[in-house]
């Protein structure tokens, strides 16, 4: 059924049990909905305060999770008997009538996902729930110009390997404190973008960060960005984060890196006029003669290592080291989509 047609069957369900007389205290007024799961029909509920309910037929040995426990959202497990029948049920209500029409429209999506997966409603309802906090999180400081740049290459990169494989968000481990942006076991790319309309000049952070996995290999791609505003040329960069979305087949553990990164929905709308348009990409495959300072060259050289901190800029403008060729970027892309995390 199409949003609209749940839509409006919840609101005439809700409706009409809300004009049906209130038989005791603690008693639910329940009626089934035309959306099943395998356990047994969803039902609107409305209890004797007037708060609405949307309730999910589960086994009566499934634990429901704690912690939503108002003032807006209650969660909690419930079970329901009447003449013919004995079935326990996670039970959603919202606890504040002015949010009403929110409340539908979570159950809409609710609702619309167990048809999708009617196996496993709860699993349904958590991810649903977990969106919606999502978007709902308080708001914080939004990035700052370099972030965005940096964020705007790391996500054009994931889209492409998205393109590929809808589960390659979990190659992508920047977000989590990892040394290297995107890693699998044995392969590793470092994304550095700079707004500088002259050079090639990209700041490393510690004396690991061009250190290759262990008996693998490292690339760095170079992105040249050039910032514009809502008219402007490029890629608006709430788009780049909705294809992102779009893609990959785990959209909570994806909205997880980016508030790590720093970007949550809820602060989209200080983005919506930055536009990022691709001027140059260059990628490099950064071995002996690439230029940099680690942990393994100093240790090599007999240098102690008890510098904490460092932080260095290269120059890559000139012609050495040389740039991989498009089929070797090519290649470089299917090693780190196809290689196990």
């Amino acid at each position: 059924m199409s949003e609209d047609i749940l839509r409006a069957l919840l609101d005439d369900r809700w409706t009409a049990l809300d004009a049906e007389q209130v038989r005791g205290e603690r008693r639910l007024r329940v009626s089934e909905l035309p959306v099943a799961a395998d356990q047994g029909p969803l039902a609107a509920a409305v209890d004797q305060e007037g708060h609405r309910h949307l309730l999910l037929p589960i086994h009566a040995h499934h634990k429901v999770r704690t912690g939503l426990d108002g003032p807006v959202l209650r969660l909690r497990k419930r079970p329901l008997e009447d003449a013919d029948s004995y079935q326990h049920y996670v039970d959603l209500s919202c606890l504040r009538d002015d949010l009403g029409d929110l409340f539908t429209d979570l159950c809409v999506d609710v609702l619309d996902a167990v048809e999708e997966l009617p196996e496993n409603p709860v699993k349904v309802l958590y991810r649903t729930l977990d969106r919606w906090k999502a978007l709902f999180q308080a708001q914080r400081t939004p990035l700052g110009s370099e972030q965005l740049a940096g964020l705007f290459g790391e996500l054009t990169l994931l889209n492409r390997l998205l393109g590929s494989d809808p589960s390659a968000h979990r190659l992508w481990r920047g977000p989590t404190g990892h040394r290297h942006d995107f890693s699998a076991q044995v392969t590793a790319v470092e994304v550095k973008s700079s707004v500088a309309t002259e050079g090639r000049r990209t700041r490393i952070h510690g004396l690991d960060q061009l250190e290759a996995p262990e008996s693998g290999t490292l690339n760095l791609v170079w992105f040249r960005l050039q910032r514009s505003g809502a008219n402007g040329a490029g890629v608006a960069f709430t788009d780049v984060v909705n294809q992102a979305r779009r893609l990959c087949d785990d959209e909570f553990a994806l909205l997880g890196l980016l508030a790590s990164a720093g970007y949550h929905l809820s602060d989209a709308n200080h983005y919506q006029d930055v536009r990022f348009g691709l001027v140059e990409e260059r990628w490099y495959r950064v071995d002996a003669d690439f230029p940099g300072l680690t942990g393994q060259a100093l240790r090599a050289a007999g240098v102690p290592v008890s510098v904490l901190d460092v932080e260095y800029t290269i120059d890559l403008s000139g012609e050495n080291p040389s740039a991989l060729s498009p089929d070797e970027v090519s290649q470089a892309v299917d090693d780190l989509i196809q290689e196990p995390v």
